[in-house]
C-alpha cells in the first residue's frame, strides 16, 4: 500500500527504484512500473538477491516497505510473519550498513494491545499476537537506521484488504467504531515525511513515533462518506468494539519542526485521489 505510494510521490524529484516480487509484466495494468524504476521478482526472504539489488543501485537511503499485515491469511503463519516482519529488516540493515545506505524501516501501533492508549515511543511494547511481536522484533534503534511507529491509510493497487478499500466496497448500512481510536496518516502524507527525514534529517536514527491528531473509526469514515458524497452508504455509530492504539508523536514533531496535518487535510487529499482512481477506471 505505501510502497507504490512512494514510487508515484518521489518519481519526478529523485531517482527512486522499487523491488517487486514476481515478474514486471505482471504489474504492466497499473501504469507505473517499468524497466527504468523496477527490479522484478525479488523475493526478500532471500539475502543474496538483496544483496544483488543494493550492489546494483548503490542507494543513498531504503525504505522497507514489505511486511506481513494482519488482513492477510499469512499474518496467522509463524513463519512468514517472523522472517519478513521481525528477521528481514535485521538484515537489511546489515546490507544497507555495508553499502552505506540509510535504513528506514516501518513499524505499526499494532505494536500495542490497545487497551489505553497515548502510548509514548519509550512504552515498551505490549501486543499478545503474532503481528504484533513480530513488527516489534524488526523495529531498528542502530545508528544509520530509522524506524517510523506508526499506522497508514489509502489505496492499494490489488489486495484490496484494507480499512479504506474494504469501506469504498460497501453499500447500504455500516458500522462504525466510536471506541476504535486511530492516530495514523494517510499514505500521502507518510510520503511526504518520509521525504523530509530523508532529506532534510540525515541524522536523525533510533524509534520515533509519527501520529495524527486520534480519530474514531466513526468520525473518520463519516468524514470521508460526506467528502466524496457517498448517498449509498449510511454509517452507524456502534460503541461495541474498543481498542485505542493512539500513539504520541509530540517528541517527532518537537525534535524535527514537522507538523502533521488535520484530518479534514488528509483526507480532502484522499478523496481526491479516490475519485482519480474511479474516473480511471471508468475511462478503461
Amino acid at each position: 500500500m505505501l510502497g507504490h505510494q512512494l514510487l508515484k510521490s518521489w518519481q519526478n524529484r529523485h531517482d527512486v527504484r522499487v523491488t517487486v516480487r514476481g515478474p514486471l509484466e505482471n504489474y504492466a495494468r497499473y501504469g507505473l512500473f517499468h524497466r527504468g524504476n523496477t527490479i522484478d521478482s525479488v523475493d526478500v526472504c532471500h539475502t543474496d538477491r538483496l544483496r544483488e539489488v543494493i550492489d546494483s543501485f548503490r542507494p543513498e537511503a531504503v525504505v522497507n516497505c514489505t511486511g506481513v499485515i494482519k488482513q492477510r491469511a499469512a499474518a496467522s503463519l509463524a513463519v512468514p510473519s517472523i522472517q519478513i516482519n521481525a528477521l528481514v529488516p535485521h538484515q537489511l540493515q546489515q546490507l544497507c550498513g555495508d553499502a552505506g545506505a540509510r535504513l528506514i524501516q516501518l513499524s505499526t501501533d499494532c505494536v500495542f494491545n490497545g487497551k489505553r492508549g497515548g502510548y509514548l515511543q519509550t512504552d515498551p511494547p505490549d501486543a499478545t499476537d503474532l503481528y504484533g511481536r513480530s513488527k516489534a522484533l524488526g523495529e531498528l534503534t542502530s545508528p544509520g537506521t530509522l524506524t517510523i511507529r506508526s499506522s497508514i491509510i489509502g489505496l492499494e493497487l490489488s489486495e484490496h484488504q484494507s480499512l479504506i478499500e474494504w469501506f469504498l466496497a460497501q453499500h447500504g448500512a455500516i458500522r462504525g467504531f466510536t471506541s476504535a481510536i486511530y492516530s495514523g496518516v494517510t499514505t500521502a502524507e507518510m510520503a511526504r515525511i518520509l521525504e523530509f527525514v530523508l532529506t532534510r534529517q540525515p541524522e536523525l536514527h533510533g524509534l520515533w513515533q509519527v501520529a495524527a491528531e486520534p480519530i474514531n473509526k466513526y468520525e473518520l469514515l463519516s468524514s470521508l462518506s460526506a467528502k466524496l458524497g457517498r448517498q449509498d452508504l449510511t454509517i452507524t455509530p456502534d460503541d461495541s468494539f474498543h481498542c485505542d492504539r493512539s500513539l504520541d508523536g509530540t517528541e517527532f514533531a518537537r525534535q524535527t519542526g514537522y507538523r502533521v496535518p488535520a484530518w479534514p487535510d488528509m483526507l480532502d487529499e484522499l478523496a481526491a485521489q479516490i475519485q482519480n482512481r474511479s474516473e480511471l477506471h471508468e475511462a478503461a
